[in-house]
């Protein structure tokens, strides 16, 4: 199906986007920009890695995500004894069959919530990788590809560290955004007493949009234009990470490919048909703050990640401005 050309003043695809967000508004009061973050990197085709302390509304998130998409989905809740043919699945003799028949695992779904993903060991995250990177699962020496859309959404808490497993370089890099959630506001905490005191408002919710219709704003949103000198831009980013004195590990490849992907949704759900440079600084910090290590002695100084981010983007041109090359 041909996707429609993107008009002025709303158009279906803006319109389907609002409408996941304004109901997933309805189960995660005052959480706009982040809600709006997390749909964006659905369409844009990435994972996102939810991070935040016990309690704040990760997991309901990427539930009301799934909820107002008609989809399948599955929730992995990762333990210290989680195997990778549990998200895999596994082969299993059929006895009327005579032969070997593949179970296939939680991870053949279209949304995957792997909740609390850092207390699985590193063998299990990694079980993960191909699915999240290439979009199949490889069991027993056969590829079976994922339909899409397919998105894996990660929670974990920050704080907490007795039996946690880190999440190493390679499967950090693999997540397009990382979404901190944070506390709601005092008005907005009073508003969810009065949603959620008697029941959940999350059982309330319908689906607004079908898999199918997910998978044309993946298609159109990548054909939103992007000029050469805004690509410049964001090569300029990823170069200015590398050569920080302050980074031990600046932002991959990956990186600049993914924060392209995401600025072209935000353009779309805006309703333009271009991207401009407010869309790619906005997306900076979520798209890379995950991937970037601090030096030591950076760390010893108490610098953080966000500040670092923050003084790049502050240094690098931006196209169309006076200190523009």
């Amino acid at each position: 199906m041909t996707a429609e050309p993107i008009e002025s003043g709303g158009s279906w695809f803006t319109e389907r986007f609002d409408a996941i967000v304004a109901n997933i508004e309805r189960v995660i009061q005052g959480k706009h920009n982040e809600i709006r973050l997390v749909v964006q990197t659905l369409v844009a085709g990435g994972h996102a890695l939810v991070e935040d302390v016990p309690g704040v509304g990760k997991t309901l998130l990427a539930k009301s995500l799934a909820r107002s998409i008609d989809c399948t989905f599955h929730r992995i809740q990762f333990t210290p004894d989680l195997l990778p043919s549990d998200l895999t699945g596994v082969s299993v003799w059929d006895r009327e069959r005579g032969k070997f028949v593949f179970r296939r695992g939680p991870v053949f779904s279209n949304i995957v919530l792997g909740d609390e993903i850092n207390r699985a060991s590193p063998k299990t995250q990694a079980a993960l990788l191909e699915a999240m990177e290439e979009r199949q699962v490889t069991v027993d020496g056969i590829t079976r590809t994922l339909e899409p859309p397919f998105m894996v959404i990660a929670t974990q808490n920050p704080i907490e560290h007795e039996g946690t497993y880190p999440l190493p370089e390679a499967q950090l890099d693999r997540f397009m955004t990382r979404v901190t959630l944070g506390y709601p506001a005092r008005a907005k905490e009073l508003e969810m007493l009065d949603t959620h005191g008697d029941h959940s408002v999350f059982e309330d919710i319908e689906p607004v949009v079908g898999a199918a219709e997910v998978v044309e704003m993946v298609q159109h949103a990548s054909t939103v234009h992007m000029a050469p000198e805004l690509k410049g831009y964001l090569v300029d980013l990823a170069e200015a990470t590398r050569a920080d004195p302050d980074l031990l590990l600046g932002s991959s490849p990956r990186s600049t490919l993914y924060l392209q992907r995401a600025a072209r949704v935000r353009a779309a759900a805006s309703g333009r048909t271009y991207v401009t440079p407010d869309d790619v600084k906005a997306l900076i910090a979520p798209t890379l703050s995950h991937r970037i290590i601090l030096r030591p002695e950076a760390q010893m100084r108490a610098a953080s990640v966000s500040e670092v981010l923050a003084r790049i983007a502050g240094t690098v041109p931006v196209p169309g401005t006076l200190d523009a090359r």
